[in-house]
């Protein structure tokens, strides 16, 4: 059995552990960015996640693990499952899905067997990547050095929630929602805008520079690597606690308000700052009430946004020629003017 590091033990990134938590919450957020650094935690961070979170009901039979309250007509395979009668279900582990860098389309998308649609009339597909993710987490390491060509596939199906594959005039389209994670040395090269606008929250990681930090993250990792078992059972009650502070905030989400004056607030900012369109206020807003669901409290305040008001709009703000201030940095002056006026 393979042993992921756990979520609990990983030392300071406060940001990153954060961001990636508020999206298992809330998947609408839209996904998180992870730039740094190599070497400090960001893969290591999405690969604990998927140990982390707690199984989802999926229908029995269905290749994408569809939610069975999902509105029938979302996909074909379950719409075929209910002519024949009632759904069954069972318990799933949520999946997380690398995306490797060299992918074919084919492996991404999935597969249409044109051999057996012509010699049988039978309509095979084998899913891809996105279906597998469905329902879950898609992890692109490196992500600022994935080709164009998926670059734009991935900006089509995080848009729709829908993955069509097309060939020689046969059709498949199966649902592909998934929570996108991406990580990345931003030394080695930007990611397009078009696809930096769909991650919901962007957070920096850096080489921690204080010396028991940097101490602590060897000790545990040589731990680690020595008896993963033994290491991950120290942990457990730690991910437990954490893993049952996520189904709560799940279930208070819904009851979650968001008063005038916080939206108020979301909407100054973000014109203090000129981001463009409207996304950075709503992102702002999902990202607050998801972090209130994990605060235990039911109504957003000036606590939540303060919080996540730089990993929401860092990567939102046009580059200034007169001020070489880092983006976060901006974020946190406008929030001290417009918070402690």
């Amino acid at each position: 059995m393979a042993f992921a590091f756990p979520f609990s033990a990983i030392v300071e990134q406060h940001e990153m552990k954060l961001a990636i938590l508020i999206a298992a919450v809330d998947p609408s957020v839209g996904g998180v960015l992870v730039l740094g650094d190599r070497g400090t935690g960001k893969s290591t961070a999405v690969r604990a996640l998927a140990a982390l979170l707690p199984e989802m009901k999926a229908v029995v039979g269905c290749r994408y693990a569809c939610d069975p309250n999902a509105p029938p007509g979302n996909c074909e395979e379950c719409a075929a499952l209910r002519a024949k009668g009632k759904l069954r279900t069972h318990m799933v582990r949520v999946p997380v899905v690398d995306l490797p860098l060299g992918a074919t389309e084919d492996r991404v998308v999935g597969a249409l067997d044109l051999e057996r649609a012509l010699s049988q009339g039978i309509k095979a597909f084998e899913p891809g990547l996105l279906a597998r993710a469905h329902r879950g987490f898609l992890y692109v390491d490196e992500v600022n050095l994935l080709e164009d060509h998926l670059v734009d596939l991935l900006i089509d199906v995080a848009a729709s929630g829908e993955n069509l594959v097309e060939r020689e005039g046969l059709s498949v389209r199966h649902p592909a929602r998934f929570v996108l994670v991406g990580s990345g040395n931003p030394e080695e090269g930007e990611l397009r805008p078009q696809l930096l606008d769909r991650f919901g929250l962007s957070v920096e990681v850096s080489t921690p520079t204080d010396l028991p930090a940097r101490i602590e993250v060897v000790k545990r990792r040589d731990a680690f690597e020595r008896d993963p078992k033994a290491f991950t059972a120290l942990w457990s009650k730690e991910d437990d606690k954490i893993r049952q502070q996520l189904l709560k905030a799940r279930a208070r989400l819904p009851k979650v308000t968001i008063p005038d004056s916080a939206l108020e607030r979301a909407a100054r900012l973000c014109i203090a700052l000129g981001t463009d369109g409207l996304r950075g206020e709503l992102t702002l807003m999902r990202a607050a009430r998801a972090l209130a669901a994990l605060d235990g409290v039911t109504e957003v305040g000036d606590a939540q946004l303060r919080r996540i008001a730089v990993p929401a709009l860092r990567h939102r703000l046009r580059r200034n020629p007169l001020d070489d201030t880092g983006s976060g940095v901006r974020v946190e002056r406008a929030v001290a003017e417009l918070f402690d006026a």
